[in-house]
């Protein structure tokens, strides 16, 4: 599972591997989230938030948003980004509001003109992919409320409709009752079916998808259209005709404009059974499989405080020094001091640094003009020892008073056992510069999960949600069901963490991974645990394991861990000729997953479960696992 930002595997392994363009700076919301597809928006940028973030930072994070931690866009429920290759992305959702198999071949309006062809078989990925709805989905539902405005509202929903609706177009084609009529401005009245990937709310208006920001399954809402699309629209709440019992106060002040959290609004249950409804629509959609072999998710008891991690903009507001996100499409720095999914050491840490800061009158870097120093604070802490590790991202090689500022820190955080310098010039929206400096302390945090351990440099990648991360591998552990003899190869291994928690049941883990101080960092873990039966090789999985195969060396299973955007073809097709008996697949991505299951099941493999597992509550992101075995 790569992170929220997956910026780490995720990001990184395709930025080298296509040439992809680097993460920008995050937007607090629509800036950061992958488009429509399932990408956990909330902190993406972390290490790869699948962020929770891809699986690796190494130069690649961009600055800002907490959560979710990877990585690209996606358009609606497809991926937007071309996997690789100059491939094209795949289509938009479906949202022409035609029922399944009603056109041949043709469920929704492709991304660009015409539909694409159906990705059918291993030999060939187009780039379009048809969609189904569920059956629950398929009657459009909605109706078209005249322009004048609502007599009703909610603080909440006077304030998005008063905003946004003003200087709009009047709704004169409200009469028509076309959807392909509507305007921006228009009210129309939608019946929410249920969660989108991004967390908004999905219904449909004359057959086409309707995306309405924090509307709830089973809502009668008003809404007043913001966006018109040959194949959506997007709307924005004006009153609530009819409210969900799941609705609830979010409990963060600036939950509307920081856009790292898209589901504080909804009770956790509701969480819950929206992510496994997300999973199992993906399947319907892309793989056609409309009778799922899904487990209950597995959430967390405490579904807040979760995040071991931060790694902030910083800015000024007026003379105060803050930290945070960009609202989306701007750049106005949102302070999210106290951030409620945030580690409270965490917490302290940021508002520790930001006082030093403020009392030494060390410049903070301004995007604008260029001038200042500290751009970005990262700060990670130790789930087994409560240690911290801190770092100044700065835009020049001289940090002001470095010696004075670590004995401000040391004397206000005890806990704190490193603090370093990363060097990041220029106006690149990466986080990291290439070079890191350590200014006192311990070069590497130490770190355990279960019986693996794990010394973490700066940049190192490390999941963001150490009590979920547990559950997760021991599902994928169960998944193995190894009996200790078996050979295991770890695909899209990233710093080893899967194959180390595997080794101790196997034979032998061998990891591949494209990323040079990842295979780095995974080999130190290696030793640090004391584990002497698992190598890491640097290179393409598509490219090493078919030479494995060559010399005689097979895979009893095979793990992969890929970025949002799935596997790439051509290692589906040598798992397929490696002919594992299992093969292990953790997802951030459901939509991806479902699209690789389908390759995989026409390859000559059977999926026997999909475990969903909620890594970062109040996000709309969701990881999963499942097990293929072949036929």
């Amino acid at each position: 599972m790569k992170e929220h930002n997956r910026s780490s595997k995720g990001t990184d392994i395709q930025s080298k591997q296509a040439g992809d363009s680097r993460e920008r700076a995050p937007r607090a919301s629509k800036a950061q989230e992958p488009s429509r597809t399932n990408a956990p928006q909330a902190f993406r940028t972390q290490e790869g938030f699948k962020s929770a973030n891809g699986k690796k930072p190494y130069g690649r994070e961009t600055a800002g948003t907490p959560a979710s931690g990877s990585k690209k866009r996606f358009d609606r429920e497809t991926v937007h980004d071309a996997p690789s290759g100059g491939k094209k992305p795949y289509a938009r959702e479906t949202a022409s509001g035609e029922p399944s198999g009603k056109h041949s071949g043709s469920a929704g309006s492709a991304r660009s003109s015409g539909t694409q062809p159906p990705r059918s078989s291993i030999e060939q990925r187009p780039s379009g992919k048809q969609g189904q709805r569920s059956s629950a989905d398929r009657r459009p539902s909605g109706r078209i409320s005249g322009a004048q405005p609502p007599q009703h509202l909610s603080a909440a929903a006077a304030e998005r409709g008063s905003s946004s609706s003003s200087s709009r177009r009047p709704s004169s084609a409200a009469a028509a009752g076309s959807a392909e009529e509507l305007h921006i401005g228009d009210r129309i009245v939608v019946t929410v079916k249920r969660i989108g990937i991004n967390g908004e709310g999905v219904g449909y208006y004359k057959r086409k998808a309707v995306f309405i920001k924090g509307a709830l399954p089973d809502e009668v809402v008003k809404a007043a259209v913001t966006k018109v699309n040959p194949g959506f629209l997007e709307a924005d709440i004006v009153e609530l005709e009819k409210k969900s019992p799941d609705r609830r106060k979010p409990p963060c002040d600036v939950y509307d404009v920081c856009g790292g959290c898209q589901l504080q609004h909804m009770s956790y249950e509701a969480q819950l059974r929206a992510k496994e409804e997300i999973v199992r629509e993906s399947f319907q959609r892309y793989a056609g499989m409309q009778q799922l072999p899904m487990r209950p998710i597995i959430g967390m008891d405490d579904p807040w405080s979760y995040r071991n991690k931060a790694q902030l903009q910083a800015g000024k507001e007026g003379q105060k020094i803050i930290t945070g996100l960009y609202a989306a499409d701007s750049h106005r720095l949102i302070d999210i001091s106290g951030c409620l999914v945030q580690d409270p050491v965490i917490n302290k840490v940021m508002d520790e640094v930001k006082a030093v800061l403020a009392d030494m009158q060390i410049p903070i870097y301004n995007e604008k003009t260029g001038e200042g120093t500290v751009r970005t604070i990262v700060a990670r802490v130790a789930q087994t020892t409560g240690r911290v590790q801190l770092t100044f991202v700065t835009a020049a090689d001289r940090l002001p008073d470095a010696r004075l500022l670590v004995k401000r820190v040391r004397e206000r955080l005890p806990m704190v056992v490193t603090v370093a310098q990363n060097i990041h010039k220029g106006k690149s929206s990466v986080i990291f510069g290439d070079k890191t400096v350590l200014l006192w302390g311990k070069e590497r945090l130490d770190e355990q999960m279960g019986n693996v351990k794990f010394a973490l440099s700066p940049r190192a990648f490390f999941q963001l949600n150490p009590e979920q991360t547990v559950k997760l591998y021991n599902v994928v552990q169960e998944a193995a069901s190894l009996k200790g003899n078996e050979l295991v190869v770890d695909a899209y291994c990233g710093t080893g963490t899967i194959g180390l928690w595997l080794a101790p049941h196997a034979g032998e883990v061998r990891g591949i991974e494209l990323i040079p101080e990842a295979v780095h960092d995974a080999r130190d873990n290696a030793r640090t645990s004391g584990v002497d039966n698992a190598r890491f090789y640097e290179g393409r999985a598509e490219q090493v394991l078919p030479e494995w195969v060559q010399t005689g060396v097979r895979p009893d299973v095979v793990v992969v861990d890929p970025p949002r955007t799935g596997c790439e073809l051509p290692l589906l097709q040598a798992i397929v000729k490696a002919q594992p008996s299992k093969l292990v697949y953790v997802s951030c991505n459901p939509s991806t997953l479902a699209k690789d299951v389908k390759v995989l099941t026409e390859g000559g493999y059977r999926l026997e479960w999909v475990q969903p597992v909620d890594m970062f509550p109040q996000t709309s992101h969701v990881e999963s696992v499942i097990l293929m075995i072949r036929k």
